[in-house]
């Protein structure tokens, strides 16, 4: 009988073992996402034309991957994220064009997995530290009254104002930030308003709580995480703290950009010091390309291009409003100084912790995600999809096939010269083909010479739109039954 016991403790202590082992090799992953930080932005990624430093980041690339063609959902911040967190272009639901602006209902349906739920049920503890701008709704925590949206500007909501659908109903165990750069002011912890606190803090908060969040987390090994950190850095508005004003030598924007990359060498050192870093995924990227707002006569006068060559900023559908900084550091999965050309999206991010934590994606989600987990140790992505879907402010479309790019715009489809009222006027084509591997900046459109390619990328757009989902899988339809493609021309 003893010897019973004991083979049966030893049993037990066996499957008690491999549990933990098997939860230990899961790796904890934490997602930057910078906002509105160009591709060029990055000094590893623009010697030539960049001279804004970012030691941090190309610290992370000397370690890792950088894939040089990734691109955002979108060109601006609310669809790019609501992709990166659902595997879904954000054109399938209501929002069709522009941003979210907050006090309404979260973009993210309820039944909607994500990848923070997603992960959540493998046992990893999830959190969002920064600018969650999917919209959610402020309740009066006394009368359960959900609040109008104020129609003065700037009007924040009361401390104590509690939030009945926020990142904590859609698959986060945590939460710190706030919506967007219009509300900044107006702290959010969990489902609470917290704190009313000035701009210019808001970036050494978030530096400050994801080491903290890090260093919490090392104290429970068992147990991976996923760290979500989308920055509202170094969008508007441009407030580098005292330390760090005048750093760059050259603009405010750019000052902003050095403390961006300094917070985020914080969470290296948090992971490096906590000895996380080998079992941490890390990946570092940005929702668009840079805005006009960093003042790129000032910066180019100092031989800083943003964009690095593309054409285009954020708001375009030319690739300098969507084409982002993406890179990758995961210590023996991960060349050390590799580079990768293959197009991904960050819709793909999802579909690519599915196939990285060997789980089957959940029914009725990442109907436009792909795994880029080949490309990580240099093999070739396996796709259902045919291509990528770009999408610019306004609404315009565009498709990138191989190497070949349809925009469904006369101009920029954005805020770039020409506009879209400009360049129809001026007697541009209503569409513009490019060849990506001849042409990266765009300047040479082929619409009218090669019409066979024209009506092979237009047809697969097509059907990517209105099929409900551009992967393999099972059926599904778009939240909304009509989606405009041609938004200022007819077919």
């Amino acid at each position: 009988m003893k010897v019973s016991f004991n083979l049966f403790s030893i049993v037990l202590l066996w499957i008690g073992y491999s549990a933990c082992a098997a939860e230990q090799e899961k790796p904890n992953i934490v997602f930057v996402l910078c906002d509105d930080l160009g591709y060029g932005d990055v000094q590893c990624l623009n010697p030539e034309r960049g001279k804004i430093l970012t030691p941090s980041v190309d610290k992370l690339a000397s370690e890792g991957m950088i894939l040089t063609d990734a691109h955002s959902g979108s060109s601006v911040c609310s669809p790019t994220r609501y992709g990166l967190l659902t595997g879904r272009y954000s054109w399938r639901t209501r929002l069709q064009s522009g941003v979210t602006q907050g006090y309404n209902p979260n973009l993210i349906a309820p039944d909607r997995p994500s990848v923070a739920s997603f992960l959540k049920k493998q046992g990893y503890h999830t959190a969002i530290i920064g600018k969650w701008h999917l919209d959610f709704q402020y309740q009066n925590p006394d009368t359960d009254e959900l609040l109008k949206k104020p129609k003065k500007k700037g009007t924040l909501p009361p401390v104590g104002t509690r939030i009945p659908d926020g990142p904590t109903t859609r698959g986060f165990d945590f939460y710190h930030g706030f919506h967007h750069a219009g509300d900044m002011k107006g702290v959010i912890e969990n489902d609470t308003v917290i704190a009313h606190d000035d701009t210019i803090n808001m970036l050494p908060r978030l530096a400050r709580e994801t080491v903290e969040y890090i260093d919490e987390r090392a104290k429970h090994p068992e147990k991976p995480f996923f760290l979500y950190v989308p920055y509202g850095s170094p969008h508007t508005p441009i407030v580098p703290t005292k330390e760090w004003q005048g750093k760059s030598g050259i603009n405010a924007y750019a000052d902003f950009v050095m403390q961006t990359d300094d917070a985020f060498g914080q969470i290296l050192d948090a992971l490096e010091r906590n000895d996380l870093s080998d079992n941490t995924l890390v990946i570092f990227s940005s929702d668009n390309g840079c805005s006009k707002a960093a003042n790129f006569k000032q910066l180019e006068k100092a031989g800083h291009y943003a964009s690095a060559r593309m054409r285009g900023s954020k708001a375009d559908i030319w690739d300098g409003g969507h084409r982002v900084p993406f890179l990758v550091r995961w210590p023996g999965h991960v060349e050390a100084g590799s580079t990768s050309d293959q197009l991904i999206c960050l819709t793909d991010f999802m579909a690519t912790l599915a196939e990285l934590t060997g789980q089957p994606l959940p029914a009725g989600s990442a109907e436009d995600s792909i795994s880029f987990l080949p490309a990580l140790s240099g093999k070739p992505i396996v796709s259902t999809r045919k291509g990528v879907i770009h999408h610019s402010i306004s609404g315009h479309f565009a498709y990138r096939m191989g190497k070949w790019k349809l925009c469904l715009a006369h101009g920029s489809g954005g805020w770039t010269a020409p506009k879209e009222a400009v360049a129809k006027k001026g007697g541009a084509p209503k569409a513009q083909l490019y060849d990506m591997e001849k042409d990266p900046a765009e300047t040479t459109n082929l619409y009218e010479s090669h019409p066979e390619v024209v009506e092979r990328l237009l047809k697969q757009l097509e059907a990517d739109v209105q099929g409900g989902r551009s992967t393999r899988g099972p059926v599904s339809k778009n939240d909304v039954t009509t989606i405009k493609l041609w938004k200022s021309a007819g077919k």
